[in-house]
């Protein structure tokens, strides 16, 4: 189990769009830490969402908290750019989308943010070994990249724990999962050695976001202390 704090970082895929402004408040006000962004390209993955004049308006709306920015995209370069300027403060990218991934890491660093690297379920979690000492967090993706809403892998705990031993002489970098987290999985990804939940549909889709926040933050407490 992580001796870190833990962080809550709602997704805004599944948010409502027509008031997203809003909905960001409800989730950062019930005490979610980050708001994270999931960028897809239809090309990479097969669907269409964020660019990073979504970003932009929520720091023009008033939005400080950090936004992690999940780029789903390829090539990816030109997308960290166009997100820092636009006021991320997390950059994760896909290894199998660069040209060259410790230069884009490196990148992202440059332009003031934290730099990750994404994870998917059919990647070996040994691929994140030779980048780590450029890395503030890894992503896990404990579904396939590409939409929300879907159950997390079975296999997504023993995965986890595959990659705490990994990070034995990383102490600092962070593990992110994300994908199909809920109530009832939350607390053994925490347990596993997760300090940062992406969660979307469980929060968002709710009808009372600020409740639904508030008893993640309950659940991740507790399996953080028992």
């Amino acid at each position: 189990m992580t001796d870190k704090p833990i962080w809550l970082a709602p997704s805004i895929l599944s948010a409502n769009f027509a008031h997203l402004a809003d909905d960001v408040r409800q989730v950062l006000a019930a005490g979610a830490n980050v708001i994270h962004f999931d960028v897809m390209d239809n090309h990479y993955v097969p669907n269409l969402t964020l660019g990073p004049m979504v970003c932009q308006s929520l720091r023009e709306a008033g939005i400080d908290a950090p936004i992690d920015v999940h780029l789903m995209v390829s090539p990816v370069d030109r997308m960290i750019e166009s997100f820092a300027k636009a006021g991320a403060s997390m950059i994760s990218i896909h290894s199998d989308a660069c040209d060259d991934v410790e230069s884009s890491l490196k990148k992202i660093k440059a332009l003031g943010c934290q730099a990750g690297l994404a994870i998917s379920p059919g990647v070996a979690i040994d691929t994140v070994q030779t980048f780590l000492p450029y890395l503030d967090f890894i992503l896990l993706m404990t579904v396939e990249p590409g939409f929300g809403g879907q159950s997390i892998l079975p296999n997504s705990i023993g995965r986890i724990q595959e990659l705490m031993v990994l990070l034995q002489g990383y102490p600092s970098v962070r593990v992110a999962v994300d994908g199909g987290v809920t109530l009832a999985n939350v607390g053994e990804l925490v347990a596993a050695g997760a300090d940062w939940i992406v969660a979307g549909s469980a929060l968002f889709a709710s009808n009372d976001i600020k409740h639904a926040c508030q008893a993640f933050i309950e659940a991740i407490e507790k399996a953080k202390t028992s």
